[in-house]
């Protein structure tokens, strides 16, 4: 690229920057706002049920008739944790917690749309809290429907292939959203592109993660033998709730099993066994939960926010300490978020109402989605525990794909970053199916290795940009 245009990429992208928080931002209508650079706004994707959506369009844009200019829609876990928040200012849209320019925005490969899904996430929210999802399933629907309401009246979205790409549990999410977008693209009901969905330490199997903590941690110290004895033993006890089909009671071990490890580990954190989980007033009460379901849930936010507030010079509070930028910079810029909504008020619904899928398995959902050609990318960070490597690679074994036995055979090729020394991970591929091996991350793979990221995510869209 020549020099000249790299300097007139980074001029418009810092004037973007400076719009996104300081410009005057016309509102297109009630429920819709926007300069041109950027778009939000909500669909009721039924009655008295909003979803909030926020849409960036990349200053870097490469126009390439071969490859065409793609679309990221992001997808965070939880069940119940903000995209618009943690994904955007945490992870990969434009701007951090401080509102500073992000060097490794993934815009500059994509356009990016995050979305707080399911309704109840974030800003977006229900009238009736009976509108909560209960399933996988159900939130998948209603993301299609959102993409039916944004992509239907844009023809220009639609020359742009989208690619779904979750973390944690929007994986689960994300399955039931390619699915169902698949099938509403066959019909006719839904005109976009689905370039692939990309699985970042996604919580596809709670079952091969569960059983794969004692072994890890044994493996790296944090766990002695009788640790890691009690852990098998309380994943066996697991295996065989979901063998029964009595997935609340799994959730029930699942929470026993959390707390056991924390208290036999000295509080390693679930995000990076490298670390201690930070002492906030949620984590301090680790060794005292045992089958307490209520405060697990709680503990899962405490530490998700205390983890990203220990890589970003900001304090711990609502989820991560984002409550204070979303309810006021951000809610003031918007200009339509309603007066009674507050921003993840209803996350604990979301979880509530989710408790009986939570320890569902969707690896059948990613067979479906190979079956039919869709492109399947896995990433997971080496150091992540809640959604660690070991586990992953299980529940891939697990695949009745056709493919399976010829990927598994497939050498893993080395990944390097320009800008750093050293290996920053590995990478396999047959067919449509990819996994990158991220050395050095946890859970949040673009937070904590954000230059290996950002290249994979441009080789996952093919983005035309260099």
């Amino acid at each position: 690229m020549a020099k000249s245009s790299v300097l007139y990429q980074n001029a418009l992208f810092f004037a973007t920057l400076f719009l996104l928080f300081h410009g005057n931002f016309a509102r297109k209508s009630k429920r819709n706002g926007g300069n041109g650079l950027e778009e939000w706004g909500y669909v009721e994707v039924r009655p008295k049920a909003h979803m909030f959506w926020w849409l960036y369009k990349s200053p870097f844009r490469v126009d390439n008739p071969n490859k065409p200019w793609p679309i990221i829609l992001w997808l965070q876990g939880g069940p119940g944790a903000s995209g618009t928040g943690i994904g955007n200012f945490e992870e990969v849209g434009p701007l951090d917690t401080n509102l500073k320019t992000r060097n490794s925005t993934w815009l500059k490969k994509a356009d990016l749309l995050f979305v707080d899904n399911p309704v109840g996430t974030g800003f977006s929210y229900v009238e009736d809290k009976k509108l909560v999802v209960k399933s996988d399933e159900e939130a998948g629907e209603d993301l299609t429907r959102l993409l039916k309401e944004i992509f239907n009246k844009n023809v220009k979205l639609q020359k742009s292939p989208l690619f779904i790409v979750a973390e944690s549990y929007g994986g689960k999410f994300a399955v039931a959203l390619g699915l169902a977008a698949h099938k509403a693209i066959l019909s006719g009901q839904l005109n976009l592109k689905l370039g692939g969905i990309a699985l970042g330490d996604s919580w596809i199997s709670p079952e091969d993660f569960a059983s794969s903590w004692g072994p890890l941690l044994k493996d790296v110290s944090r766990l002695d033998d009788e640790g890691f004895q009690n852990a098998n033993s309380l994943a066996e006890q697991i295996k065989q709730q979901l063998s029964k089909g009595q997935f609340e009671n799994a959730t029930e071990t699942w929470s026993a099993l959390e707390s056991d490890i924390s208290s036999r580990s000295n509080s390693v954190d679930f995000y990076n066994f490298l670390l201690d989980s930070g002492l906030d007033p949620l984590s301090t009460t680790t060794t005292t939960m045992t089958t307490n379901v209520g405060l697990s849930k709680k503990l899962v936010f405490g530490r998700y926010s205390t983890y990203l507030s220990s890589l970003r010079s900001y304090p711990a509070g609502n989820e991560g300490g984002l409550g204070s930028l979303m309810d006021g910079p951000v809610r003031k810029k918007l200009k339509i978020i309603p007066d009674n909504v507050t921003w993840g008020g209803q996350g604990g619904l979301v979880f509530d109402a989710l408790e009986s899928d939570f320890m569902k398995p969707r690896i059948a959902e990613v067979d479906e989605l190979l079956s039919k050609g869709v492109d399947v990318t896995i990433y997971n960070g080496q150091l992540d525990v809640i959604c660690a490597t070991k586990g992953t690679q299980a529940w891939v074994e697990k695949l009745k794909w056709e493919g399976l036995k010829s990927f598994l055979s497939e050498s893993r090729t080395p990944l390097y970053c320009d800008s750093e020394a050293g290996t920053k991970g590995f990478y396999r591929s047959y067919k449509n199916l990819h996994f990158y091996w991220i050395l050095g991350a946890g859970h949040f793979v673009p937070l904590e290795q954000p230059c290996i990221a950002l290249k994979m995510v441009g080789n996952i869209t093919q983005s035309p940009a260099t």
